[in-house]
């Protein structure tokens, strides 16, 4: 099993896909990596060498990915909040920063709402 950049790589999968489970890497990404070590995207990750796992771990120290991706991102999130930017009002509030509508279609960033029923109104005298 190759395990790079802490996160152990699926066996049965081509090592072009396989290096998408790695925070920060998407298909163009791994794309440039394995045209940069000369690994042949087709193999799958169990039939990689010791020489290519070396190899793509030396070439993934020119790449900012997993935890250090994900502090970096986080820092940028607190410093809009902190600075009390709008985009950092609309991340403490859970709501959608990038000004999608939320009348409807929020789901994600607003959670399932549960539904009031309307206020009966009390018998008129």
């Amino acid at each position: 099993m190759a395990r790079i950049a802490g996160i152990d790589l699926p066996r049965d999968k081509r090592v072009e896909i396989g290096l998408t489970y790695i925070y920060g890497i998407g298909l163009t990404t791994s794309k440039k990596i394995l045209a940069a070590t000369n690994v042949n995207p087709d193999t799958r990750v169990k039939e990689l060498s010791d020489g290519d796992v070396a190899a793509l771990r030396a070439e993934l120290e020119n790449y900012q990915v997993e935890g250090d991706l994900r502090r970096w991102e986080a820092m940028n999130i607190k410093r809009l909040v902190d600075i009390g930017t709008y985009r950092g009002r609309r991340h403490r509030m859970g709501l959608p920063v990038r000004g999608q509508r939320t009348r409807t279609n929020a789901r994600t960033r607003r959670g399932r709402r549960q539904t009031v029923a309307g206020k009966k109104k009390a018998p008129g005298k």
